[in-house]
Protein backbone atom coordinates (compact mmCIF):
# COMPACT_ATOMS: atom_id res chain seq x y z
CA UNK A 1 0.00 0.00 0.00
CA UNK A 2 1.29 3.33 -0.76
CA UNK A 3 2.29 5.92 2.00
CA UNK A 4 -0.23 9.10 1.75
CA UNK A 5 0.16 12.36 3.46
CA UNK A 6 -2.68 14.64 3.63
CA UNK A 7 -2.68 18.48 3.31
CA UNK A 8 -4.94 20.06 6.32
CA UNK A 9 -4.07 23.08 5.68
CA UNK A 10 -2.58 25.61 3.43
CA UNK A 11 -1.16 29.35 4.47
CA UNK A 12 0.28 31.86 2.22
CA UNK A 13 3.02 34.17 3.21
CA UNK A 14 5.09 36.95 1.39
CA UNK A 15 7.54 34.24 -0.04
CA UNK A 16 6.06 30.55 0.08
CA UNK A 17 3.09 28.79 0.07
CA UNK A 18 3.40 26.71 3.14
CA UNK A 19 1.09 22.98 3.07
CA UNK A 20 0.33 21.79 6.28
CA UNK A 21 0.64 17.77 6.39
CA UNK A 22 -0.96 15.79 8.88
CA UNK A 23 1.41 12.93 8.53
CA UNK A 24 4.26 11.75 10.59
CA UNK A 25 6.71 10.77 8.18
CA UNK A 26 10.11 13.39 8.49
CA UNK A 27 9.21 15.33 5.44
CA UNK A 28 13.08 16.01 5.33
CA UNK A 29 13.67 12.57 4.71
CA UNK A 30 11.79 12.64 1.41
CA UNK A 31 12.72 13.54 -2.53
CA UNK A 32 11.03 15.32 -4.33
CA UNK A 33 9.34 13.73 -7.27
CA UNK A 34 8.54 16.43 -9.07
CA UNK A 35 4.94 14.98 -10.52
CA UNK A 36 1.72 15.88 -9.50
CA UNK A 37 -1.56 13.56 -10.21
CA UNK A 38 -4.57 14.15 -9.92
CA UNK A 39 -7.81 12.09 -8.04
CA UNK A 40 -10.84 13.08 -9.12
CA UNK A 41 -12.58 10.47 -6.72
CA UNK A 42 -11.33 12.08 -3.64
CA UNK A 43 -11.78 15.64 -5.36
CA UNK A 44 -7.51 16.40 -4.58
CA UNK A 45 -4.03 16.81 -6.49
CA UNK A 46 -1.30 14.26 -5.50
CA UNK A 47 2.32 15.60 -5.39
CA UNK A 48 4.70 12.94 -5.50
CA UNK A 49 7.70 12.80 -3.31
CA UNK A 50 10.43 9.28 -3.17
CA UNK A 51 11.69 7.94 -0.20
CA UNK A 52 13.88 5.12 -1.39
CA UNK A 53 12.12 2.77 -4.08
CA UNK A 54 8.84 4.14 -2.92
CA UNK A 55 6.38 7.23 -3.74
CA UNK A 56 4.56 8.75 -0.99
CA UNK A 57 1.24 10.61 -2.04
CA UNK A 58 0.94 14.42 -1.17
CA UNK A 59 -2.67 14.92 -1.12
CA UNK A 60 -3.60 18.04 -1.68
CA UNK A 61 -7.39 18.39 -1.23
CA UNK A 62 -10.14 20.96 -2.33
CA UNK A 63 -10.18 22.98 0.94
CA UNK A 64 -7.17 24.43 0.32
CA UNK A 65 -7.36 25.34 -3.35
CA UNK A 66 -8.69 29.04 -2.21
CA UNK A 67 -4.80 29.25 -0.79
CA UNK A 68 -3.19 27.69 -3.59
CA UNK A 69 -4.86 30.04 -5.72
CA UNK A 70 -4.17 32.81 -4.49
CA UNK A 71 -0.11 31.31 -4.24
CA UNK A 72 -0.47 30.43 -7.84
CA UNK A 73 -1.45 34.11 -8.64
CA UNK A 74 1.86 35.63 -6.90
CA UNK A 75 3.90 32.38 -8.06
CA UNK A 76 5.10 31.71 -4.85
CA UNK A 77 7.02 28.32 -4.49
CA UNK A 78 5.64 25.62 -2.74
CA UNK A 79 6.81 23.92 0.72
CA UNK A 80 5.03 21.00 2.71
CA UNK A 81 5.85 21.12 6.19
CA UNK A 82 5.17 19.38 9.56
CA UNK A 83 6.25 18.78 13.19
CA UNK A 84 8.93 16.70 11.79
CA UNK A 85 10.42 18.63 8.84
CA UNK A 86 10.10 20.05 5.57
CA UNK A 87 10.05 19.68 1.95
CA UNK A 88 10.26 22.01 -0.77
CA UNK A 89 8.06 20.89 -3.51
CA UNK A 90 9.69 22.38 -6.71
CA UNK A 91 7.81 21.71 -9.72
CA UNK A 92 4.36 22.04 -7.24
CA UNK A 93 3.05 24.98 -9.41
CA UNK A 94 4.26 24.16 -13.18
CA UNK A 95 2.75 20.73 -12.25
CA UNK A 96 -0.31 22.37 -11.20
CA UNK A 97 -0.60 24.74 -14.25
CA UNK A 98 -0.37 21.56 -16.76
CA UNK A 99 -3.16 19.92 -14.47
CA UNK A 100 -5.78 22.72 -14.28
CA UNK A 101 -5.49 23.17 -18.34
CA UNK A 102 -6.00 19.86 -18.84
CA UNK A 103 -8.47 19.39 -16.45
CA UNK A 104 -11.13 22.66 -17.84
CA UNK A 105 -13.41 21.05 -20.15
CA UNK A 106 -12.53 17.43 -19.70
CA UNK A 107 -15.09 15.26 -18.86
CA UNK A 108 -12.20 12.63 -18.10
CA UNK A 109 -11.59 13.87 -14.97
CA UNK A 110 -15.20 13.52 -13.91
CA UNK A 111 -18.30 16.10 -13.80
CA UNK A 112 -17.06 17.04 -10.27
CA UNK A 113 -13.26 17.19 -10.58
CA UNK A 114 -13.93 19.61 -13.60
CA UNK A 115 -16.50 21.69 -11.77
CA UNK A 116 -14.50 22.12 -8.31
CA UNK A 117 -11.43 22.59 -10.56
CA UNK A 118 -12.95 25.36 -13.01
CA UNK A 119 -15.10 27.66 -9.75
CA UNK A 120 -11.81 27.62 -7.97
CA UNK A 121 -8.87 27.81 -10.67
Amino acid sequence: MKRKITILNAEVTENELILEADSDIDLSGLNDAGQMLVDSDNLSFVYLAEEEEEYIYISVPEAVWPDIQKARQLKLQAIAVNNKGKLMLTRFMEELEYLIENIKGNSNYGEEMVAKVEGVF
